[in-house]
């Protein structure tokens, strides 16, 4: 169907046949200007089902905008393979997508690709693949491998479940005749109404797949392999790459390991442009909030508003117009550092000029809840040896997000009740701390139990309020040296855990504490360790466990800060 939108100067064609070299049609929507003579292409893959519109300003700059349902999903015949599944196809037809459009009479033979997550991970395969149309990519929030976003060291059932039910499951049930909400709309609010408390809480789960409508069974089978399965492999993709790419992140993205792809392109890139020319913008949001001020109840100001847009507009005019607008002089990463709600510019992530300061974990015995006595200190404290806490399955510390689902930079206060989250606290600092990289938590602990979980989390705490999440990270016990094989713990046992948190920038200011806690759960986001030792997918039975944190000089838990020296910097 075609259609001229009049007034805007825009033509719209819907479903618009796209042939694969297999012979399956794919179908898309076009948005191109109402004029004479070859724009630059810009293709859109997704899962999600095509937008009708909201591509006026890139069609108003002059770029033929192609948005295409993927194999399978919503108007495009074939089969879906979601992306678990090592050969899915999407490069292949990513690949002939970038072609068929470069060899429209519309479009001048330049083509780049644009969108976030799913749909960066499709433009990465094709890439791979080398479409020789293709010019630059702008792929972004996107995990350098899905490990990082399902199974982190635990299962994480929180947002993948509810993705699957209210964003994959409908289309194909649609497509296959299957009872059940036909849209996404419908899915949802079923989900909100009915189905969340028993899919965030189900048990044993692996028996999920026999209870999710056809299609998504074999995914979920696939999703439950052993974590070190690697679904993803894009640190091999880099180097096949050669093309430049604009990448965007947040601190509170669950696909915060988009970092990684800057590094691997600037070593690994199949060219010089693709190692020299990546770029790498990251703030304050989260997977769902790119570009905004606001995410969730915390505002950081104008500056953190950005206009996406328009900056994937200007990194397209560079490469795919060849106008001269001083992209490609720029630093490579534009980072915002919270707390002083300012942009830094640097050449690397992290960046090279960083100086670790180490705060040693101390108590008198009695850490736990927001009144307890655990400290943080530059020097090794005296007071008790340890600090323990009861770990409940049946009880789990409970994720603070979104109603979404979706990780945001919460204020902490309201845990503070709970006896099974360690708090540890520097005195009010009298110089700022800008922490900018990876926080490691190295912790010296024992249970009860053969395993277990423990979390760790960075908490800008001001005089006042709010007690402001930072990052955190995980280790399950068994996992604690590789998620490639299992050593179980010896109870009572002292052992080393190293916890690595997501990338952050931070500015703690004068006045302000330091704040670690350390916990055993985060459910739903992550899934409850059960403490039996045995394969919590496949149990039932929950026990509790005793867990020790020690420090002293024996054993020296800590806190490894990235900061940037501000008499250096200043």
């Amino acid at each position: 169907m075609s259609a001229d939108c009049g007034a805007l100067g825009i033509i719209c064609e819907m479903d618009v046949e796209m042939p694969m070299r297999d012979g399956v049609i794919l179908r898309a929507n076009v948005f191109r200007p109402d004029g004479e003579g070859g724009f630059p292409g810009l293709l859109m893959r997704t899962p999600y089902g095509k937008p009708q519109g909201g591509f006026d300003r890139y069609v108003r700059a002059g770029y033929a905008v192609v948005a295409q349902d993927s194999r399978g999903r919503y108007a495009s015949d074939g089969e879906f393979v979601p992306f678990t599944v090592e050969n899915t196809g999407d490069a292949e037809d990513g690949f002939d997508s970038v072609e068929w459009l470069a060899d429209r009479d519309f479009c001048n033979g330049k083509v780049g690709t644009m969108g976030a997550s799913y749909n960066a991970w499709m433009q990465w395969e094709l890439a791979r693949l080398r479409p020789p149309h293709l010019v630059a990519m702008a792929a972004y929030s996107i995990p350098i491998e899905l490990t990082e976003v399902d199974w982190p060291g635990g299962f994480k059932p929180g947002r993948r479940v509810k993705w699957w039910m209210t964003t994959m499951a409908p289309d194909l049930r649609r497509k296959k005749g299957v009872r059940g909400p036909q849209t996404p709309a419908e899915a949802r609010q079923i989900w909100d109404e009915v189905e969340q408390g028993y899919w965030l809480g189900f048990m044993p789960w692996l028996e999920l797949p026999r209870h999710l409508p056809e299609g998504l069974a074999e995914y979920a089978e696939d999703w439950l392999k052993p974590p070190g399965r690697r679904a993803w492999k894009f640190d091999a993709i880099h180097a096949q790459v050669e093309v430049p790419n604009l990448d965007f992140s947040g601190w509170y993205d669950h696909c915060g390991g988009t970092m990684a792809h800057l590094g691997l392109m600037q070593r690994n890139g199949a060219t010089e442009t693709a190692r020299g020319q990546t770029r790498l913008v990251i703030g304050p949001w989260n997977h769902t909030g790119l570009g905004s001020r606001q995410i969730g109840d915390i505002d950081f100001g104008e500056q953190a508003a950005i206009d996406i847009q328009g900056m994937i507009l200007r990194w397209f005019d560079h490469w795919l117009k060849g106008l001269s607008n001083g992209i490609d002089r720029e630093p490579a990463v534009r980072y915002f550092v919270m707390g002083a709600n300012e942009w830094r510019r640097t050449d690397t992530w992290p960046p090279a000029e960083q100086v670790e300061q180490v705060f040693f974990l101390g108590s008198d015995g009695k850490g736990n809840g927001g009144d307890g006595d655990g400290r943080l200190s530059w020097e090794e404290s005296g007071g008790a040896v340890c600090d323990t806490y009861t770990y409940d399955p049946r009880d789990p510390v409970p994720t603070l997000w979104t109603r979404e689902l979706f990780t945001v930079p919460a204020d902490r206060r309201v845990l503070e009740y709970r006896g099974d989250i360690l708090h540890y606290r520097t005195a009010p600092l009298e110089e700022e701390v800008e922490v900018v990289g990876y926080p490691e938590v190295v912790l010296f602990a024992s249970s009860s139990a053969r395993d277990t979980d423990f979390f760790a989390r960075l908490v800008d705490e001001a005089p006042e309020g709010p007690a402001l999440e930072i990052g955190y990270g995980m280790v399950r016990a068994r996992h604690r040296n590789s998620l490639d094989r299992e050593e179980l713990l010896c109870p009572e046992e002292v052992v080393e855990l190293r916890i690595k948190m997501g990338a952050t920038a931070c500015r703690f200011a004068r006045g302000h504490r330091v704040r670690l806690e350390v916990t055993s759960s985060d459910f739903p986001n992550h899934d409850r360790n059960h403490n039996t030792g045995g394969n919590d997918l496949e149990e039932v039975e929950m026990v509790r466990a005793e867990q020790n944190i020690f420090h002293s000089e024996k054993w020296p838990s800590r806190l490894n800060l990235p900061t940037i020296d501000q008499k250096e910097k200043g």
